[in-house]
């Protein structure tokens, strides 16, 4: 378990006696309000422990390589780590992330489309074979910086690029896999499956229809010119809905059975993302400036105020008020003064990060894990990997309406 010795404990409030989530973020509202005053976040490990019984559950054949990207919080890696799960990453810093957690090498896939050589070489040094390429230049690079490197051939999905401009720019078509894999073929670089690009939040499920139906051509190619194909990565766009989870379920594997039935010994992988942290975190933030536009009051209907307390037409923005740092650009809320705090649910999905602007004036938000007593022995009875993971967090309880200070310990994302 190489690096786990030198990484500190993570410590966890741990909920029993009646104490809530609720409880937990009042706290520490509460203490920041007699403090600086700054954002943090609190994350419910539990909910990422039950997000993974739900997708055992329904995606039982399909082994989920977490989206390191998405959320690269280290509790979120230890404990996806001891449920089972892979990894995708798609720099070197995730890759050391991974490995400082003990996850063997066989379980990560460099994902990233535009490869730097010295990461390239990283990945190869480490023993990380399994990289996605999409063209021709990749190609060229890994063939010469990781020779026993393992690809996966990433292909675009004609109908995952309707109205969405981001999937245009990711995957080869179809009909430029034969020459990829023939020039993989003469660069002598081996290619063992596919992995379909699919946009994040699909929701329509021929999407991955469509995948699995061009990766079957895929496969048939690559044996054709002598690979031994036996990888399918769905892809993501897994959004959490168990609804939409039993959706694609449905849709998936009635393909997977027509065209990867057991027999062909391929292994299917899926990435889910903000399917196991979104709705995990919840963040807290403090109004540090407020300005007024025009008052137009719109009785309230729904918000927990009194019911006929106005609320206005409003839109949220971060300190720099920059185009790029609107938050909200239309809600409806009550008046809202300096000093209030807003809460955000389902804050877990690209919210964490490395923030670019990060300064020692500045640090990122932090966050406090907790978890209920129940979901932690769940979690010990789920876990199926890694002798040491989960003994890094350090359960400190929390108590009904009040939590201690040292209760939960914040670790930088």
């Amino acid at each position: 378990m190489k690096g786990i010795a030198d990484e500190p404990q993570y410590s966890v409030g741990l909920l029993e006696g009646g104490a809530a989530l609720c409880d937990v973020i009042d706290y520490h509202i509460y203490e920041q309000s007699l403090t600086e005053k700054n954002a943090f976040f609190v994350a419910d490990l539990g909910v990422i422990m039950r997000q993974h019984v739900r997708w055992r559950t329904h995606m039982a054949q399909i082994r989920p390589y977490y989206a390191v990207r998405c959320n690269s919080s280290p509790a979120v890696i230890e404990v996806l780590a001891a449920l089972g799960a892979g990894f995708i990453c798609t720099n070197k810093s995730e890759l050391e992330l991974v490995q400082r957690h003990g996850i063997p090498s066989e379980d990560i896939i460099y994902s990233g489309v535009c490869k730097q050589v010295s990461q390239i070489k990283y990945a190869a040094k480490n023993g990380i074979d399994l990289l996605v390429c999409d063209n021709e230049a990749e190609l060229r690079k890994i063939s010469r910086c990781h020779p026993n490197a393992k690809l996966l051939l990433q292909v675009s999905t004609e109908a995952s690029s309707q109205g969405d401009e981001m999937s245009m720019t990711f995957g080869c078509s179809l009909k430029d896999c034969r020459r990829l894999l023939e020039k993989a073929k003469e660069l002598g670089v081996q290619v063992v499956g596919v992995r379909s690009h699919i946009s994040s939040s699909c929701e329509d499920d021929q999407v991955y229809v469509h995948a699995i139906s061009d990766a079957r051509c895929v496969f048939d190619m690559g044996e054709e010119i002598g690979f031994n194909m036996n990888v399918l990565d769905i892809g993501g766009g897994f959004s959490g809905s168990e609804t939409q989870l039993e959706m694609i379920n449905t849709a998936v594997m009635s393909m997977v059975d027509l065209y990867f039935p057991p027999s062909t010994g391929v292994s299917i992988i899926a990435e889910p993302g903000s399917f196991f942290v979104s709705s995990a975190f919840t963040l807290a933030v403090n109004i540090i400036s407020k300005e007024v536009m025009i008052r137009l009051p719109t009785m309230s209907q729904s918000s927990k105020p009194p019911l006929d307390a106005p609320v206005f037409s409003s839109s949220l923005w971060g300190p720099s008020a920059d185009d790029l740092d609107q938050v909200v650009e239309h809600c409806l809320l009550p008046e809202l003064n300096i000093g209030d705090w807003l809460t955000f649910s389902q804050a877990g999905a690209y919210t964490m990060g490395q923030p670019l602007r990060t300064t020692p004036d500045s640090p990122a938000p932090p966050v406090y894990y907790v978890i209920s007593s129940r979901d932690w022995y769940e979690m010990q009875d789920t876990a199926v990997t890694h002798e040491a993971t989960l003994k890094n967090f350090s359960l400190v309880p929390c108590f009904h309406n009040s939590c201690h200070t040292e209760a939960a310990l914040s670790v930088p994302a």
